[in-house]
């Protein structure tokens, strides 16, 4: 693989990392919005899963800024495979009759169904993007964040901001304390 066509692969997976950084923001954006605009406060099983969607975007942020390094899609794996357990332990509590779901659906999903869905698609890609030749063999692997094209530095930014607000928003509602089975009020709060 000739230099130019390395670096032209190492730009066009950065640029699917920051796509799939976007997508995970939006996942936990909507969830946010049902918080809040809902009032319906994420379970402790539902908390645990935004922290594997939060640790799949840090893992992609390495990827974004670092370049792309198994060890990167390693760390992305592991996090969708705990995410991916966490939901589908909380489907298996509510499959069983007489249980009822937790939350509301979407489109006849409920959110920890629609979590458990989102991590098997990115097992299934980060698999894929596994796949492909010499891609870790490159000259340019760190980026300057000044000197990143401005859709990735706002995407970065806003993934750093969810995360932390994903971080506060589980302070707040917990404490140190062991979180609520189902939850109505923000510990912390009240």
């Amino acid at each position: 693989m000739t230099g130019a066509r390395q670096n032209k692969t190492q730009a066009y997976l950065r640029a699917l990392n920051v796509l799939g950084l976007l997508a995970l923001c939006c996942v936990l954006l909507f969830a946010f919005y049902d918080q809040f605009a809902d009032r319906d406060l994420p379970c402790p099983l539902c908390l645990l899963q935004r922290a594997g969607l939060c640790a799949a975007m840090y893992a992609i942020m390495l990827n974004v800024v670092l370049g792309v390094k198994p060890a990167h899609y390693g760390l992305l794996l592991l996090a969708a495979l705990f995410g991916g357990a966490v939901a589908l332990r909380q489907i298996s509590l509510h499959v069983i009759p007489g249980t009822p779901p937790y939350g509301k659906d979407l489109l006849g999903f409920h959110f920890y169904t629609w979590a458990f869905i989102t991590f098997i698609i990115m097992i299934g890609l980060t698999a894929l993007l596994l796949l492909i030749p010499d891609q870790y063999v490159s000259n340019q692997d760190f980026i300057a964040f000044k000197t990143m094209p401005l859709w990735t530095k706002a995407i970065v930014i806003l993934a750093l901001l969810v995360i932390t607000a994903n971080a506060i928003s589980a302070f707040l509602e917990c404490g140190s304390w062991a979180c609520a089975d189902n939850p109505v009020r923000y510990r912390l709060l009240h």
